[in-house]
């Protein structure tokens, strides 16, 4: 008799249980993961636009005859265009990309294109991942992704060489949407930790822009590297936003809402500090930018507003239950509310009027505060207690707790092989210092991590 009264209090508790997680999704908007940022500045957003009308242009079989070319075209002088890959000439080891000489704006970019949900080679590179597979620089990354982003380097490397070698003033510009982005961020992580085969190239000239990013990499290195990859979020983007392994994603593509839900359940229920704890669990690259478009509980557009910040906890960690989830992750949506973003911006600086000398100490004082909240924000790791978390030394350049270990790694084999080594791919670089344990933790190889 005991037990059938207890029944009901039972199910009361379940539905205010049940009641509390619908009130709390049904709540939780895009403007709540930035509520707490700073505005961006038409001078940090100027090139993302541009980078995303450059990767909407790899998806032209002919840029001199464009079929999808915005409005206002892709900006590309066709001469200029130094190598373009299809998937017959990466032969499935990674999405086609190009490689772009842009003297307008003094850049070298090397642009990828998104999943193509036609390719199996897609899905191949996507599915080759557990986590805590592969482990690169002190932290996790995706395996498939990383093998693609060394191919795509092995292969260009030369040209690469040539081109930072003959415009030593030029910037370096890795970008890609969805699955490009992911690629795109481990090219920047690959080539950020072996300058001396890109002729000891600045890392400040170095930069990435992920385009609707893939969570790719671990806190620690998203929070590390967020000096050079800015991460461009649309309001309600899914994959930023789920924890979920890609490859868990896309063998579920057909439930895909399904899915989303019961990760968003799930999420609910796992306290952030637990999310922080796990060295496994992957994030968004780098520096955020999120445009916010729709407010709450309101219907149609507004004027999009860019928010930015190199956030730690909080980092997009809960999916937005929103029909705009999967529409907002399209890269045509991305270039058109960026762009009209942008022209915001400068409406806005041009009612203010800055005077030249102004505008110039505006942008050194932005670089200060980008500076210390990059600082600010590793501290904050640190703090947390994020596995392999720690401060670097000044801004924009590599401490000396891990990678100074690295530097003398390499030091003692350029002497007794330096022929070898030049020859060394990047797959074969990556392969030769990175390995996996039967644990699945990876780690340095005991032959590398002895010296």
């Amino acid at each position: 008799m005991s037990i059938i009264c207890g029944v009901p209090i039972l199910e009361c508790v379940c539905c205010l249980g049940c009641s509390r997680w619908v009130w709390k999704r049904c709540l939780h908007t895009a403007g709540h993961d930035s509520e707490n940022w700073g505005l961006a500045t038409s001078d940090e957003f100027e090139p993302i636009p541009r980078v995303c009308r450059y990767i909407l242009a790899v998806y032209e079989d002919d840029i001199r005859k464009p079929l999808w070319e915005p409005v206002g075209g892709y900006g590309i002088n066709p001469d200029l265009l130094l190598v373009k890959k299809t998937y017959k000439d990466t032969r499935g080891r990674a999405p086609p990309y190009i490689l772009y000489l842009d003297h307008d704006h003094g850049d070298i970019v090397l642009a990828i294109r998104g999943l193509n949900m036609a390719k199996e080679s897609d899905y191949a590179v996507l599915l080759d991942n557990k986590l805590g597979k592969k482990k690169f620089d002190g932290g996790y990354v995706h395996n498939g992704l990383l093998k693609a982003a060394g191919w795509v380097l092995d292969t260009e490397n030369e040209t690469l060489k040539d081109l930072v070698k003959k415009y030593p003033d030029y910037t370096l510009t890795f970008a890609g949407h969805s699955l490009g982005s992911g690629v795109a961020a481990m090219l920047t992580l690959v080539v950020a930790q072996n300058l001396e085969k890109l002729e000891n190239i600045d890392r400040k000239r170095i930069r990435c822009y992920a385009i609707a990013p893939a969570r790719c990499m671990s806190l620690n290195l998203a929070v590390r590297y967020a000096d050079i990859i800015h991460s461009v979020v649309l309001q309600d983007d899914f994959l930023p936003r789920t924890a979920t392994p890609l490859e868990d994603i896309f063998k579920s593509l057909l439930c895909l809402p399904c899915l989303l839900c019961l990760r968003c359940l799930r999420d609910t229920c796992v306290s952030e500090d637990r999310m922080l704890k796990d060295p496994r669990r992957l994030y968004a690259p780098g520096r955020l930018y999120h445009i916010v478009e729709r407010k709450p509980f309101r219907c149609g557009r507004f004027p999009p507003v860019v928010k930015t910040a190199v956030p730690v906890d909080g980092r997009f960690e809960h999916i937005v239950l929103s029909c705009n989830a999967t529409s907002d992750h399209a890269i045509i949506w991305i270039e058109k509310e960026a762009k009209q973003a942008l022209e915001l911006m400068h409406k806005d600086d041009k009612a203010m009027q800055i005077p030249p000398q102004q505008k110039m100490e505006r942008q050194e004082t932005l670089a200060r505060e980008h500076s210390e909240e990059y600082k600010a924000a590793l501290q904050r790791a640190v703090t947390l207690a994020v596995p392999h978390a720690y401060a670097l030394a000044p801004y924009g350049t590599f401490g000396k707790t891990d990678d100074g270990e690295e530097e003398e790694e390499e030091s003692p084999g350029s002497s007794g092989g330096s022929s070898r080594r030049k020859k060394e791919t990047w797959n074969e670089l990556i392969e030769r210092l990175y390995d996996k344990e039967d644990s699945k933790h990876a780690v340095l190889k005991k032959s590398v991590s002895s010296i």
